[in-house]
Order: C-alpha cells, then sequence, then structure tokens
C-alpha cells in the first residue's frame, strides 16, 4: 500500500515542479532598484518598472523664455526650497498653448541644479506620459526610498470622458494612505486649469443623484496642486522680444528692421503669436542664414 502511495506521488510532484519552474519563467523580473545617479532627467516606461535616464534634454535656457517673467519667478523659488529639502508645492501650469509651460519646468530643473551644485545632491527631473498615471503610484514608491529628491513631470495633462485614471493622481498627490513621498512633487502642463474638459463635467452634473457632488469629485483634483500658474497669450512686444533674445543668443546677423518685418509676418501667417511661434520662427531664419542652432 505504502509503495503505491510513493508511485502516485512521485508523477503528481513532478507535474507540480514543472508548472513551478514554468510560473516563475513567465513571471516579471523582480522589480530593480532606481538608479538615480546615471543622469539628471529620465523617462518613465512602466511596463518594465524601468527609469530610461536621458542623456540630453531637449530644453532652452532659462533668461530666453520672456514673457513669463512673474511665473518664472514663482516656480523657480518653489523648486530650489523643494531641492534644498525645505517644504514646496505640486505645481500646475495651465493657460496658453505654446507659451512655454513645458520649456520652463525643464529650464527651471537645469538652472536650480547649476545654481545649487555641490550644495544639494542633484535634482532629478522624471517625465511620466499623460497614459501612463495610472502607474504613478508604482513610481512613487520606487523613488520614495532614493536619497534623491525629484520633480515627476507629466506635460499635456488632461483627463476625457470615462477616463477614471485621474483617481490614482489624486491618490498618489495627496489623500491615500502613504501620501506623496517627501522626497517627490508632481508638476503638470495643462490647457485647462481644472483638467476636465467642460462638457465632461456638464454631463457629470446632469446624471448625477447629487450635482454638485460629482463636480466637486473632478475639480477637486486641481486643488492638490498648490500652486496654479497661469500662462496667456504674449503681446506683440513680448513675441518681438522672444525673437530678439534668440537673434542674440545664437548670433544670427540680420537687419533689424528686416528682422522685425519677417518675424511679424511669421506670426501673422501663423495666426498667433507665442513663444513656440517665435521659435519656429528663429529655426526657418537660421536654416534661411546657414547658421547651426549650438548652445
Amino acid at each position: 500500500m505504502t509503495v503505491a502511495t510513493e508511485t502516485q506521488t512521485d508523477p503528481t510532484l513532478a507535474a507540480l515542479l514543472r508548472i513551478a519552474a514554468a510560473l516563475e519563467r513567465i513571471a516579471p523580473p523582480a522589480r530593480k532598484p532606481a538608479d538615480l545617479t546615471l543622469a539628471d532627467a529620465f523617462v518613465w516606461h512602466p511596463a518594465g518598472s524601468e527609469l530610461a535616464p536621458v542623456a540630453r534634454v531637449n530644453r532652452v535656457a532659462l533668461g530666453l523664455l520672456r514673457g513669463v517673467d512673474r511665473v518664472r519667478d514663482t516656480l523657480a523659488e518653489n523648486t530650489e526650497r523643494f531641492a534644498r529639502g525645505l517644504p514646496a508645492n505640486n505645481v500646475l501650469l495651465w493657460g496658453a498653448r505654446g507659451m512655454g509651460k513645458s520649456s520652463l519646468v525643464k529650464s527651471v530643473h537645469a538652472d536650480t541644479n547649476r545654481r545649487l551644485a555641490g550644495q544639494a545632491l542633484p535634482l532629478k527631473l522624471i517625465e511620466i506620459h499623460r497614459e501612463d498615471i495610472e502607474s504613478l503610484p508604482v513610481l512613487m514608491g520606487l523613488l520614495r526610498p532614493d536619497a534623491h529628491r525629484a520633480i515627476v513631470f507629466c506635460d499635456d495633462l488632461s483627463f476625457d470622458r470615462d477616463d477614471t485614471s485621474y483617481k490614482s493622481l489624486k491618490a498618489a498627490l495627496d489623500g491615500g494612505v502613504e501620501g506623496r513621498p517627501g522626497n517627490v512633487v508632481f508638476y503638470a502642463t495643462s490647457n485647462r486649469r481644472h483638467l476636465m474638459p467642460r462638457d465632461m463635467m456638464d454631463n457629470e452634473r446632469s446624471t448625477a443623484i447629487n450635482p454638485g457632488e460629482a463636480i466637486e469629485e473632478k475639480v477637486s483634483l486641481s486643488d492638490r496642486f498648490g500652486l496654479w500658474l497661469g500662462f496667456h497669450k504674449c503681446s506683440q512686444d513680448e513675441y518681438l522680444a522672444m525673437i530678439d533674445g534668440y537673434v542674440g543668443h545664437f548670433g544670427l546677423a540680420i537687419d533689424p528692421e528686416t528682422l522685425r518685418h519677417e518675424a511679424l509676418e511669421w506670426a501673422t501667417t501663423r495666426g498667433s503669436r507665442s513663444g513656440r511661434t517665435a521659435w519656429q520662427f528663429i529655426q526657418d531664419l537660421a536654416g534661411r542664414l546657414g547658421k547651426p542652432l549650438e548652445e
């Protein structure tokens, strides 16, 4: 009787071992600790819980960002406090398209590291894509034990109808059991101050049992940001100042009157005046002059 039982057990055990081995092969690899010493900027890839280092960040010099003096100074002050280990706020940069919201974040990050070199560990900038917001709690958990301080940055953040990922953002920023790690702040840019499309909020109001609470649930997301920095369309003088700044910085040789005429004509054909429009004009001008745009 004992022999028969052992004979039956051996195949069962072998089958279980094969199943265990197969599960081990298909299981995702153990999450590696983040190595933030590899670079000052990273892109978050949630599929492999990976922080991909960015060797060269696409940014412009802080001094070239014109027409945003007040928000520039406010963001720089908040960022420096955070880098020094002092309390700082999450920041929502919202408003007109093409006025340098994301450029300001990247430039302030670089400028802060330059000014605090040797006084604190380098501040890290980590970009998370809007479609990966649901993985934000995982990223926060990865950064929590690290000695470095990090800005988690999402460009063009917004939520569409039936999109529930905003709940992950709310919990990660403020309201979850763990809360936001002390070494992390969240910066986001958006064209809308409340991050939700108006028709989405109107629909919630019309179908909710308590319309007021439905709207508050969505709008309260923006309350997680202690600083709201607004960007507005630039004036003609501000637009021309941006052009002059780029021309001087890159050493583009052109007659001032010709420059003014061509810059205004460019803005007219584009139908807008903005920092992005100014940069596009400079790229066209430098190309026509045969001048590389090198820092």
